[in-house]
Parts: structure tokens; C-alpha cells; sequence
């Protein structure tokens, strides 16, 4: 699987006074090191407008698309969904229910009493003077 980022980024020194600093949405490619494409943003518009129209000059079938909270919306899961990829999105109190949702299940994973199978993954490392502990959570049987 390739790994495909989605993130947005205000240009810097692009503000003038007059128009707004130009704001950019791309997709990177993890595996090759490379931006994939980039969609500017219409005025007065942000990066939920933009994420589609991006994802529809790639070919991301067979891909991992991750995307930050400001991309947790219904129709851009669709859009990858329907394109042959798979997501990763970041989820932030702007969709408390599903923020909600979510930390129910966690705390239901760490007590044990999770009724659906998921995997769970732990890996630690000391590097830069520090440990570090990452913990990986998965399921794909997400409704029950």
C-alpha cells in the first residue's frame, strides 16, 4: 500500500494587503518523497472545497489517504472510498459526535470490554535521548 498525505498550507509572504495569502491543498507521497498535485483554494473558501477537487486528478486506488480533522467529512471519505482507496482521518471535537463515538471505543478497547475484534499493536524505540511508545488500534468492524 502507498501512503498519500493530504494537508493544507497557507504560502507564505503571498499576502499583499490587498489579497488574502494564497492557500494551497496538496497531496505527498510518502514512499516517493514527492507532492503528487496541489489545489489552490478559492477566496473565501477552504481546504473541505478543495480536498475533492484534488482527489479527483490522482489515482489513489489501492492507496492510504490521510487527511487532518479539517478533512472528517462525509463526503470526502465517500470520494476515497469510491475511488479504491482506503483513510486515515484525524478527528477533532468539529464533529463531536464522532469525537464521541471514537473515545468510547478506545476506552473501551483499554478496559477490555470492546465487543468487536481489532488489532492492536504496540512498538518502542529510543532514539534522540527518548523513548518512544507508539500504540496502533484497528478495526475494520467499526458499527458493530
Amino acid at each position: 500500500m502507498r501512503g498519500i498525505a493530504i494537508d493544507g498550507k497557507c504560502v507564505r509572504g503571498s499576502h499583499d494587503g490587498k489579497h488574502s495569502a494564497i492557500h494551497l491543498v496538496s497531496a505527498w507521497s510518502s514512499a516517493g518523497g514527492l507532492t503528487l498535485g496541489q489545489v489552490r483554494t478559492a477566496d473565501k473558501s477552504n481546504e473541505i472545497a478543495a480536498i475533492p477537487e484534488l482527489l479527483a486528478t490522482l489515482d489513489i486506488k489501492g492507496a492510504i489517504i490521510t487527511i487532518d480533522a479539517m478533512g472528517c467529512q462525509h463526503d470526502i471519505a465517500a470520494k476515497i472510498i469510491a475511488s479504491g482507496a482506503d483513510y486515515v482521518l484525524g478527528v477533532k471535537d468539529n464533529q463531536a459526535g464522532l469525537a464521541e463515538a471514537v473515545k468510547l471505543w478506545f476506552d473501551a478497547a483499554e478496559a477490555g470490554t470492546l465487543d468487536r475484534p481489532f488489532w492492536d499493536h504496540n512498538h518502542t524505540e529510543k532514539d534522540h535521548g527518548r523513548i518512544e511508545t507508539r500504540r496502533c488500534l484497528v478495526t475494520n468492524d467499526v458499527l458493530g
